[in-house]
Order: structure tokens, then C-alpha cells, then sequence
């Protein structure tokens, strides 16, 4: 009985979070393992259709490969409408090897935020995908696990992303966990090191 309790504890604090699908490139190994490291996060449309909550997405998406998945995330930016070119030319800049696109369904319901997202990991030289991912789910935005994180975007972004931190962190980790980890070199591990997250 006890151990019933403990597996039914262990998945009510996962919570509702569902990634649906994830794939990653056959030749990522040979060929992106070693080429895209530096990435640009984009978050487009916006989620609920606010500004601020874009940031936000794109704001945790960065911190989080670049502490979890070994990425160097270099910039990130929440963008209206629909893109218009789906490879994200136009943020391959240089020093930007890819593109990871964030393409949210949020809305508020009650207490709580219902949320899924469509991700791909696109390489700059080509525009073509890398890794993708599906995932969705609904939690209350308010959770004490989540206090402190929400207090600190709240600080950076402002009072209007509060009811959205708790939800987005828990929907963009899961998502996020499934991107492959690319091989740093030494000049790799020291420009992590600079960016300081």
C-alpha cells in the first residue's frame, strides 16, 4: 500500500505535463552534435497574445538549455503574429548556429493556465530540423515549488507574467529535456562560462 502511494505521489508532483512527441535528426552524431551550440530562442505567436509572457517563454527556454542541455544560448526574443519565414533566417546572425522556435498555445483558465507548444531546433546553415518536440498540460499558477522563480521574473518582467512562471517552467522543461546535449570543445566551455548561466 505504501509503495501505491509513493508511485501516485511521484506522479501527481510531475504533474500534467505530456510531452507527445520528440524526434531528433538520424546523423545528429556525425553531423549538428558538433556545429550547433550557439543558439538564438525565439517564442512566436506570442502566448496569450502578451508581450511580456513571450519574453517570458524565450527567457526560460534560454536559462534552461544553457543550464540543462549544454547549449550556448545567446539571445532570445518573443515575436507577434506567425512567422514568415519558418527556417528563422533572419535570426542566424553571426555567432548564431541555430534557431530554437517556440510555438505556444496558452491560455488562463480559472486558477490555472493551460498551455502546449510545438519546439524545433533549426540549424542556420539550412534552415532544416535538427530536433522537434510536442508537448502540452495544465497546472494551477500558484505552487509553492515555484515561489521563488515566479518572484524572480515577476522582478524582471514584471507582475503580469506571475500567473504564467509556474505553468511555462514545468510545460518548457519537460519539453526541453528531451533536446539532444552537443559536444562543447575547451573555447566552447570558456564562452559558457562568460555567459554566466
Amino acid at each position: 500500500m505504501n509503495r501505491l502511494a509513493l508511485v501516485l505521489g511521484l506522479v501527481l508532483l510531475a504533474g500534467c505535463a505530456t510531452v507527445k512527441s520528440s524526434r531528433v535528426r538520424p546523423d545528429y552524431e556525425t553531423v549538428d552534435k558538433t556545429q550547433v551550440k550557439r543558439l538564438a530562442v525565439v517564442t512566436q505567436p506570442l502566448p496569450d497574445g502578451k508581450q511580456e509572457v513571450g519574453e517570458l517563454w524565450s527567457l526560460i527556454a534560454r536559462r534552461y538549455v544553457n543550464q540543462n542541455r549544454d547549449f550556448i544560448a545567446k539571445a532570445n526574443l518573443a515575436l507577434a503574429g506567425s512567422p514568415e519565414d519558418t527556417s528563422h533566417k533572419g535570426l542566424c546572425v553571426e555567432g548564431i548556429e541555430g534557431v530554437l522556435w517556440l510555438s505556444p498555445n496558452v491560455k488562463r483558465s480559472g486558477n490555472g493556465v493551460e498551455a502546449d507548444v510545438k519546439a524545433q531546433l533549426l540549424r542556420c546553415r539550412d534552415g532544416q530540423e535538427v530536433w522537434a518536440a510536442e508537448a502540452a498540460g495544465s497546472w494551477p499558477s500558484e505552487d509553492e515549488r515555484y515561489k521563488e522563480l515566479t518572484a524572480q521574473y515577476t522582478s524582471e518582467l514584471g507582475a503580469d507574467v506571475a500567473p504564467y512562471v509556474g505553468p511555462t517552467f514545468r510545460l518548457l522543461s519537460a519539453t526541453l529535456d528531451t533536446l539532444p546535449r552537443p559536444t562543447l570543445n575547451d573555447a566552447d566551455v570558456e564562452e559558457k562560462i562568460e555567459l554566466g548561466e
